[in-house]
């Protein structure tokens, strides 16, 4: 199966046309089609893989479907960074009153120890939060 065709039946699994996944994606018409002759790059290539969740390997090969759905991706590392900047600033900088516990100020040194506690939870349940609330899960 070529790369071509790989994507195709991808797009049929998941209900897009060839022609939305380059809009989508921001690519020029007919650029998927290229890759009948082999012509494209390896970023477009990466975009594509990124898109369906699958690894460039399988867009090339055929095999090797989707590692693990819920795994996280980069967007969900940017995510989690994101909110991780929001939580810091907040405790932090005291800007909804001190960090305490129990009545008694929170040193700066447990406080870093406390943001790392936070992050590797909000890491545990990405992929947790990304299988339960799956839209798509019960379509065939």
């Amino acid at each position: 199966m070529s790369t071509y065709e790989t994507i195709k039946n991808l797009c049929k699994q998941h209900s897009i046309a060839v022609t939305a996944l380059e809009k989508e994606l921001g690519f020029g018409r007919g650029s998927i089609g290229k890759l009948r002759n082999g012509q494209t790059s390896a970023e477009r290539l990466q975009k594509i893989a990124d898109y369906f969740n699958v690894s460039v390997n399988y867009l090339m090969t055929g095999e090797e479907k989707e590692v693990d759905p819920y795994a996280l991706t980069s967007k969900d590392e940017r995510d989690i960074a994101k909110d991780m900047e929001n939580i810091r600033n907040k405790l932090l900088n005291g800007s909804d009153g001190p960090l305490s516990y129990d009545g008694e100020p929170i040193p700066e040194e447990d406080a870093e120890l406390l943001l790392g506690q936070i992050e590797l939870m909000m890491r545990r349940l990405k992929p947790i939060n990304k299988e339960k609330y799956n839209p798509n899960k019960n379509k065939k």
